[in-house]
């Protein structure tokens, strides 16, 4: 990040944004290391603190971009004199989170405990002898070959819930099902951040509501601090109540009306310019994306459950997490080349709606693969 805000070429700043990718394998790890403290009285619990931690990042986040970028034409008073500023005008707003992730590598090196009881070297991992047990002390004649299929891998090699699974055992339906479902929620989610904003800026003759950028700042900062909210209160008690598969199911349902209400939102406001019904149906649409985000929570959950033992946990969700980064690449191209479009030629005015709709009907097509119970480690 330091870098980033140190770039003053196109080229520098697509390597900076490369090496933030590469060095960013936090979320990962926090995952598995949530299911390490908890057990299934709290995980939900747990879990719904997860988008606190992003609807905070989100809601501070463009607040301290927007307030430190181009100090010295904002503040003269205070760095008018700053030649280094006038020459890495962004360079601020990128040092405060660089300077508050180094101190956040600070406070969890020295106060963060292990959670992995057995733990293996660089070069063990790296040579692949940790699977040697795994493939060898739990295998049994079954007939003429000794094979095993990757169900039967996982299954024996559950018997030592502490051995790691190769690879190949981890990629089983139910791995598969709920990295899908993390897959498709995620590119939903991307494409809607990324739509969303440039509609609300988007002038009212060109499809959107033509709102300026302070305006969009304030409610997408309203909308943090009352999605964290909404998560850690509710999330859990819903989840009691519900179980996992409904939450998700209804979840992703709320899709289709949260997209609908991007057309109605420039109707309305056509006639009407930014009334109340305008901004009560902008509260509906939020409301709409608060339900989206429980289901965040909810695969996760299904995630945890699809590991074959809790050794393999942590391969589990880098699986699952490929799947996502791959959609994050392709969510935000996608969904603003749409958008371009339908501004670009009037024929194709509702092509990003229908796109949008589609991802929902991937979403919700995806979820039926669910179960309605969690998976449970046959031992």
């Amino acid at each position: 990040m330091y870098c980033f805000g140190l770039s003053n070429t196109f080229s520098g700043l697509v390597l900076s944004r490369a090496l933030n990718g590469a060095l960013n394998g936090s979320v990962g790890v926090i995952k598995s290391m949530m299911v390490d403290i908890t057990d299934s009285t709290n995980l939900a619990q747990a879990y719904a603190y997860m988008p606190l931690a992003w609807s905070t990042g989100g809601t501070i986040g463009p607040l301290v971009g927007g307030f430190l970028s181009r100090p010295v034409e904002q503040f003269p008073n205070i760095f008018g004199h700053s030649q280094f500023l006038k020459t890495y005008p962004y360079f601020l707003a990128c040092a405060v989170p660089a300077t508050f992730s180094a101190l956040a590598w600070v406070v969890t090196f020295l106060f963060l405990r292990e959670t992995v009881s057995t733990r293996v070297t660089l070069m063990c991992f790296l040579r692949g002898k940790y699977h040697e047990d795994t493939t060898l002390d739990h295998a049994t004649p079954t007939g003429p070959t000794d094979s095993l299929n990757t169900e039967d891998a996982a299954r024996r090699a559950n018997i030592d819930d502490s051995k790691p699974l190769p690879l190949r055992s981890l990629l089983i339906p139910r791995v598969i099902i709920a990295a899908g479902n993390y897959a498709a929620l995620s590119l939903l989610d991307i494409a809607f951040r990324d739509v969303q904003p440039l509609f609300f800026a988007t002038p009212l003759e060109l499809g959107g509501l033509g709102l300026d950028p302070p305006r969009i700042g304030n409610i997408l900062a309203i909308y943090g601090v009352i999605n964290g909210l909404f998560q850690i209160l509710f999330f859990a008690d819903l989840h009691d109540r519900f179980g996992s598969k409904i939450i998700y199911s209804a979840a992703m349902a709320a899709g289709i009306p949260m997209v609908i209400t991007f057309p109605i939102l420039n109707a309305v406001a056509r006639v009407q310019g930014l009334s109340l019904v305008v901004w009560t149906i902008v509260g509906l649409q939020l409301a709409l994306s608060m339900i989206l985000n429980l289901a965040y929570a909810c695969v996760f959950i299904y995630i945890a459950a699809a590991s074959p033992n809790q050794a393999s946990f942590g391969a589990t969700t880098g699986i699952a997490q490929l799947g996502v980064s791959i959609v994050r690449a392709i969510g935000p191209a996608s969904a603003t080349s749409a958008f371009s479009l339908s501004i670009k030629n009037p024929h194709h005015a509702w092509l990003i709606y229908y796109y949008m709709i589609t991802l929902v009907c991937i979403g919700i097509f995806a979820s039926l693969f669910l179960p309605r119970q969690l998976w449970k480690n046959e031992r």
